[in-house]
């Protein structure tokens, strides 16, 4: 990283956002130079950001820039299969189909204009000859709109006891009947390449987030750069399908670090690549070292071409890192923690299997115009949660798709309205989710987040910034949101307090400890943010849904 971006981090680290943050405050952090002068352009949106011209970024992909607030970025990405816009969550459909969702019903009535698909387990089921048989994925899952496909690199985490990592590339062994698949470079694009994607993720050498071990990390960043060049020989529809590169280097963002030797040799190679992603997070690191990295990632990559976060997808996530330049987002945690009958609504996240929505007759989220708030009540839901009917996990998958798309398309209006309206947006996001009233006092913004969105210089204002948590508090589980007033429970609005009391409960009260380890697991009739938490949060180690 520059020097200009160790002293921003420095500073942020010295000042610690003290209790109120002021916008002269914030203006006083100072911004990042661009690391790699040499390459342009890239960093923050410059003067003249925005206009009808579209920008070619490869043979298959341009865009339009249509507006930036400070940081953030609206764009149009002109694909084979229509246009995206930006910023964009895209639904996760690691076998072809999104779980619940039709792909009609995902098209039409959702109007999602890109998914997300896995190359490695698409080539175990179906298999190549079946891609090719239908002429690729789009004619077998009747997918009328844009597709991304992961490449198979993740997979070195997430089945890393199945994974055997070599120069050559990657040899998988099948947890069902012990069969053996090498992945190289070559074979992940050619299967790219029968899939028929549209956008095609280069094969990578991941690392979990949370290894210990230097070693591996820089064996990883510079096997990155050669199998991207792998990568890019081995693209046989370059004219159809747009190759992104991945940008690796684990936690390191010091200057000469991993990640700036990964964004270096990446950028040397910037004529060759549509776009590019930023990779190895989302894997339970700490969330100041997260928004950093994608900061550093987000000031070294072109302005011109697409960004995309990979793996992540929580709402103030995807708010957060939009105020830092990122485009493109996945994650399977909508339709995962649908499955544990837990709903994404304004605020936070409803357990519709408590029993106090028995005879709720609203909407899961008023706000909301999807066709699930339209037609079902919260009472509906309820029961369908409660039995072993799967229409109860589809109409939740469907309204937490909605509601995804739903923030990213309120947040790109907000960009393109201008910095003032984008950062009234954000205030309001984390008004919401970090309300000043509920039943123990006003809600702690995340530190994390208001140092990232300092960092993008978004003004939360003073009430938001007094609310900041303090020094040393552990990085909450950004899944486990709060959910919206009136639906706040006492119990699990308590669970810290609770927490911090059991040791002392315990020893003296054995029937009050267990009252204090209920009640911060979230209320008996389960709307606390414990209960949404532990019941709906994925697997950070694994993206596939």
């Amino acid at each position: 990283m520059a020097a200009a971006s160790r002293a921003t981090i420095a500073a942020l680290d010295a000042a610690r956002l003290s209790p109120s943050v002021t916008p002269a405050a914030a203006a006083t952090i100072p911004r990042p130079t661009v690391p790699f002068p040499a390459i342009s352009p890239r960093g923050a949106p410059a003067d003249g950001w925005g206009g009808p011209e579209a920008v070619a970024c490869g043979p298959a992909l341009s865009l339009r820039p249509d507006g930036c607030s400070l940081r953030a970025r609206a764009t149009t990405l002109r694909l084979p299969h229509g246009e995206v816009n930006t910023p964009i969550f895209m639904p996760v459909g690691t076998h072809g189909t999104v779980k619940g969702i039709p792909s009609e019903e995902l098209a039409e009535e959702l109007d999602c204009r890109i998914a997300l698909a896995n190359t490695y387990h698409l080539g175990v089921k179906p298999g190549k000859a079946v891609l090719d048989a239908h002429g690729g994925l789009h004619g077998l899952m009747r997918w009328p709109r844009n597709l991304l496909t992961d490449s198979g690199g993740f997979q070195m985490v997430s089945l890393l006891h199945l994974a055997n990592i070599t120069e050559e590339g990657v040899t998988f062994q099948s947890p069902s009947d012990g069969t053996t698949m090498l992945l190289t470079p070559e074979a992940s694009i050619e299967l790219q390449n029968a899939i028929g994607s549209d956008v095609m993720m280069a094969l990578d050498d991941v690392v979990d987030s949370k290894t210990v071990d230097n070693e591996r990390f820089l064996e990883a960043c510079h096997r990155t750069l050669r199998w991207i060049d792998r990568c890019i020989a081995a693209n046989a529809n370059p004219d159809r399908q747009s190759l992104f590169a991945i940008v690796q280097g684990g936690l390191d963002v010091s200057s000469g670090g991993l990640r700036e030797a990964c964004l270096h040799g990446l950028l040397e190679r910037d004529a060759a690549l549509p776009g590019f992603a930023i990779g190895g997070l989302a894997g339970g690191e700490d969330k100041g070292s997260f928004w950093r990295v994608v900061a550093q990632c987000c000031e070294a990559l072109p302005a011109h071409k697409p960004r995309y976060l990979m793996g992540v997808g929580y709402p103030l996530d995807l708010v957060v890192c939009s105020a830092l330049g990122v485009d493109m987002f996945d994650c399977v945690f909508p339709t995962r923690t649908a499955r544990f009958g837990v709903a994404l609504v304004t605020g936070g996240q409803l357990r519709v299997k408590g029993a106090r929505f028995r005879d709720d007759p609203r909407p899961l989220d008023p706000a909301c115009g999807c066709a699930v708030c339209r037609r079902y009540s919260r009472a509906q839901l309820h029961a369908l949660a409660r039995s072993s009917d799967s229409l109860g996990p589809q109409l939740l998958s469907h309204h937490n798709i909605a509601y995804m798309l739903g923030l990213c398309r309120r947040m790109r209006s907000a960009i393109v309205a201008g910095p003032g309206p984008f950062q009234a947006f954000v205030r309001g996001f984390l008004n919401e989710y970090f309300p000043p009233e509920g039943p123990q006092g006003p809600v702690a913004v995340p530190r994390w987040a208001a140092e990232a969105l300092a960092y993008a210089g978004v003004d939360i204002g003073p009430d938001l910034a007094a609310r900041v948590e303090p020094e040393g508090t552990p990085d909450p589980d950004t899944a486990a949101l709060p959910v919206v007033a009136p639906d706040w429970t006492a119990a699990a609005a308590a669970k810290p307090a609770a927490a911090a009391a059991k040791p002392a409960a315990a020893a003296a009260k054995p029937a009050a400890a267990a009252s204090a380890v209920a009640a911060a697991a979230g209320s008996a009739d389960g709307g606390g943010a414990g209960a949404a938490g532990a019941a709906g949060r994925p697997s950070k180690r694994e993206r596939g849904d």
